[in-house]
């Protein structure tokens, strides 16, 4: 029986000109983002690689230098553009795509393309995200509204049920008939999608396959999960346009206010320091001590004695090691520590907001998919905070063998400037190289959006159970 309604409904909806239009000009959208994306980010990737090779080739060719000034001449690191980016921009256009590397500071990411944006970069790029988060919802709503409120108002409804069929398998049939027409128009597209991946880029990543396959299983859920909220308004409304009045009026809260009020909400109830006070208190630490108990120059004072007396002589010129060495890297470990402890501060308090929003999908399953989209795609807050890890963690290593270096091979009473190194130490350090998190890192932290929409599905369909008897009442 559920084969018959499924092959009805899609007779149906193959019959409906206005779902074809749709249809269509969904398809005809969705082309257009696939592969004007897809060239947008190659084009920026390559730019991005090429940049941070030339960055590269003048750190190595930058001739003599002193350590400590090859420090300060710093390095650049370049956010790798992830491959499936071009199907969902998510936060790249506002992280920054670049940081520069230098002794005693951390700097931040800059030049995001929402700084040369207008007043329109608010409302987001024509990517597929936002064709299939936004519009394929609409097309649902627009396929179903009547789907039994029409079956009601033409008296077929009772019909079919005096022939045997009972409410809830006519409800399945109709979802499922529903759901193989959409799968129709979204499949031919992911898999044109699939074809113009990037598939050899394993430089930057080499896990996009399982990713491409989540962020897929993952939209397919979606739409079921919308169709199956469709449905079940239009089986429990009396006429078609309270059905499609009260479908839109969802489609607007879902995806339009609740988004806007849980981010305005997660601000209020976790609200981030300005930048002004968050440098404040990084440049007051830095000088006074973390306490407030330890400054500056009681710590190299004590440095320095301990240091004294672990060789067991009483000037830094009788010490067998550069003092300046090993001063410029306690302050360096010690800058680092306090960077560490204001950051940790901000990014628990972004991890806040954001746990406060993937919650907030068990009432909202459009927060779920979007959150599940940007993450595959690699597009995410989370990811933006690994590349700044990953870039920090460079810029310390590279700094710290510098400091190694003036250390041991800095000898005392030798002025600044008659110490120098060259290509073979620049060489000894390693380009900057950043590999984008794998499939399984991402599912493991976004596992309150997978369950979430699990969660809308198992709920839908026992909703579906238990109240499908009720729709012949109405």
């Amino acid at each position: 029986m559920h084969r018959l309604i499924i092959k009805k409904e899609i007779l149906t909806s193959l019959r409906n000109s206005k779902f074809l239009i749709a249809g269509i000009f969904l398809v005809a959208l969705m082309l257009v983002a696939v592969l004007v994306g897809r060239q947008g980010q190659q084009l920026i990737q390559k730019e991005r690689a090429k940049a941070q090779a030339e960055m590269h080739d003048k750190w190595v060719n930058q001739g003599l230098k002193h350590p400590h000034s090859a420090a300060h001449f710093g390095h650049f690191a370049f956010k790798p553009k992830p491959v499936l980016s071009f199907l969902d921009v998510g936060l790249d256009n506002y992280t920054g795509i670049s940081v520069f590397l230098e002794a005693h500071k951390q700097n931040e990411i800059l030049y995001s393309a929402a700084q040369d944006g207008n007043a329109m970069t608010r409302f987001g790029e024509m990517t597929a995200a936002l064709v299939l988060q936004f519009l394929f919802p609409l097309l649902i709503i627009f396929l179903t509204f009547n789907i039994f409120s029409k079956e009601r108002e033409e008296g077929t409804l009772k019909l079919i049920h005096a022939q045997g069929v009972s409410a809830h398998q006519f409800l399945i049939g109709k979802v499922w008939g529903t759901y193989v027409m959409v799968l129709a128009i979204f499949i031919p597209i992911i898999c044109l999608a699939f074809f113009v991946l990037d598939h050899s880029s394993s430089g930057i990543d080499s896990n996009v396959n399982p990713k491409f396959i989540s962020l897929t299983i993952g939209y397919a859920l979606y739409f079921l999960v919308f169709i199956f909220i469709a449905i079940l308004v239009s089986a429990f409304s009396k006429s078609s346009s309270f059905s499609l009045l009260t479908s839109l009026g969802l489609w607007i809260i879902a995806c339009i206010i609740l988004p806007k009020a849980t981010a305005s909400l997660a601000d209020k109830i976790y609200p981030t320091p300005s930048q002004y006070e968050f440098r404040k208190t990084i440049n007051e630490k830095v000088k006074n001590g973390i306490d407030g108990h330890n400054p500056r120059d009681e710590r190299l004072t004590t440095l320095k004695q301990n240091l004294l007396d672990e060789y067991g002589v009483s000037t830094i010129e009788e010490l067998p090691v550069n003092w300046g060495g090993i001063a410029m890297q306690a302050g360096e470990e010690y800058t680092d520590k306090v960077y560490d402890q204001e950051f940790t501060k901000v990014e628990n308090i972004f991890k806040k907001q954001n746990r406060l929003s993937e919650w907030s999908s068990f009432i909202n399953p459009y927060l779920a998919i979007r959150h599940l989209s940007m993450a595959f795609a690699v597009t995410d807050y989370d990811h933006h905070v690994a590349f700044a890890n990953g870039a920090e963690n460079y810029r310390r290593g590279f700094v710290k063998k510098l400091n190694k270096d003036m250390e041991v091979n800095h000898k005392p009473g030798i002025a600044f400037g008659d110490y120098n190194v060259g290509k073979e130490m620049w060489d000894s350090i390693e380009p900057f190289n950043y590999q984008l998190p794998n499939a399984s890192t991402i599912i493991s932290s976004q596992w309150r959006s997978i369950v979430s929409l699990l969660f809308w599905l198992i709920g839908l369909f026992f909703s579906a159970s238990i109240f499908s008897k009720n729709i012949s009442k109405i």
